[in-house]
């Protein structure tokens, strides 16, 4: 299985490289800091790590060849690259980074990887929105709302992308978590963890080509 991870180099993009390369994967590891994705890529075996600014369209395309050149295919790309945009750093850059970031970046690397995603038996893509997407998200959050129409237009596009794709075979798959522990042994006793994310990610690739799995949903921690 050839798996393309955006923003891999920390966070959960992180947590569900690792999770594919401990089943056998090829993982490709990308981020906008080049030196982030390959420490990710330095702890897994056969792995590669290739820089990919999800706000620049040129710099999107040249990854997508990249990888074309690296694995001929892909099977799964998990779209996790997003900013967070929180309102004391709200100025007008950060605000359009945020929304070219979370919206733009994930219609750029589903687009461009298109073609390679065609060329696999099992295509899947996996797009990590966020509960902020959703109008019960909580309205004191300390995110900006450029994050909540970010995630609202990426999840938007995973919807529509879906419908589209299904007559070709293509999964898209998006999980709607509320904020989670991102550390890898957090315990698993209430608070939603990066593991348990991972685990419904997996349990949606692995599902048989007849089942379509289109969204996630979470319930927030009360």
């Amino acid at each position: 299985m050839n798996v393309v991870v955006s923003g891999g180099g920390r966070g959960f993009g992180r947590t569900i490289a690792r999770r594919f390369a401990a089943q056998g994967a090829t993982v490709v590891v990308t981020a906008r800091d080049l030196a982030a994705a390959q420490r990710t890529r330095d702890e897994l075996p056969g792995a590669h790590a290739l820089r990919c600014d999800l706000t620049d369209p040129a710099s999107v395309r040249h990854c997508a060849d990249e990888v074309g050149e690296l694995l001929g295919h892909v099977d799964v790309l998990v779209n996790n690259g997003a900013g967070f945009l929180a309102q004391s750093q709200a100025d007008d850059d950060a605000i359009v980074r945020t929304i070219l970031s979370g919206t733009a970046g994930t219609v750029l690397m589903t687009e461009n990887f298109l073609p390679l995603l065609r060329r696999s038996e099992r295509p899947d893509v996996v797009t990590i929105v966020s509960l902020e997407a959703e109008s019960r998200s909580d309205p004191a959050h300390v995110a900006h709302a450029a994050f909540h129409a970010a995630k609202a237009g990426q999840g938007r596009y995973a919807e529509i992308m879906s419908q589209r794709l299904r007559p070709e075979g293509i999964r898209m798959i998006s999980l709607y978590p509320p904020d989670f522990d991102n550390d890898d042994n957090a315990p698993r006793d209430g608070v939603l963890t990066a593991q348990s994310v991972a685990d419904c990610v997996v349990f949606a690739v692995n599902q048989p080509r007849d089942c379509f799995i289109r969204s996630f949903h979470f319930e927030p921690v009360s």
